[in-house]
């Protein structure tokens, strides 16, 4: 049986639910479209639903990663992350060589590239910075354009011994 990108998805955050430490953080996770059915499954125990505040969830993400957590930080517009990339760049990122390895916060974040089908929703839903990202952080940045890419992602991200952040970048076009 071949599975499919957005039950991929679905599988890879039951995987994370089920481990101990993992919270889901993020708008849309309870409610509504429980980003797009991948979050289902997840039990609402496991979820922080946050108001519309990025910076302020990269933050959370960051603060629980240091306590021991393994937060899974979930965008559901890559474009809003830019009002996060301060506290991805310049703090989650670098916080071990900054802290000279005394540091290294593992957060898995799930960063979605708008669709503009079925209906376009603007310039403002669309945005794709993986580049961007890619050049900035210095923890992986997958671009999930199939699912072998996306299958990857998530196995390092599941992976005990994966050591630092990983940032999986999804197309919403590929549900």
């Amino acid at each position: 049986m071949i599975i499919g990108y957005k039950d991929t998805i679905k599988t890879s955050m039951e995987q994370l639910a089920a481990l101990p430490d993992t919270v889901f953080i993020g708008y849309n996770l309870k409610y509504g479209s429980k980003m797009y059915g991948t979050m289902s499954d997840v039990s609402n125990e496991r979820i922080l639903e946050m108001p519309v505040a990025e910076a302020l969830m990269t933050g959370m993400a960051t603060g629980m990663a240091l306590a021991g957590m393994l937060p899974v930080l979930i965008f559901e517009r890559m474009d809003f992350m830019l009002l996060a990339s301060d506290q991805i760049i310049n703090h989650l990122s670098r916080i071990m060589t900054l802290s000279k390895g005394q540091y290294n916060p593992k957060v898995i974040i799930r960063a979605i590239v708008g669709a503009s089908k079925p209906f376009n929703p603007g310039p403002q839903h669309l945005g794709n910075y993986v580049t961007f990202f890619r050049h900035e952080c210095f923890f992986p940045v997958i671009d999930a354009i199939d699912v072998c890419s996306l299958r990857r992602g998530y196995e390092y991200s599941l992976d005990a011994e994966w050591p630092s952040s990983v940032m999986i970048c999804e197309h919403r076009e590929l549900y």
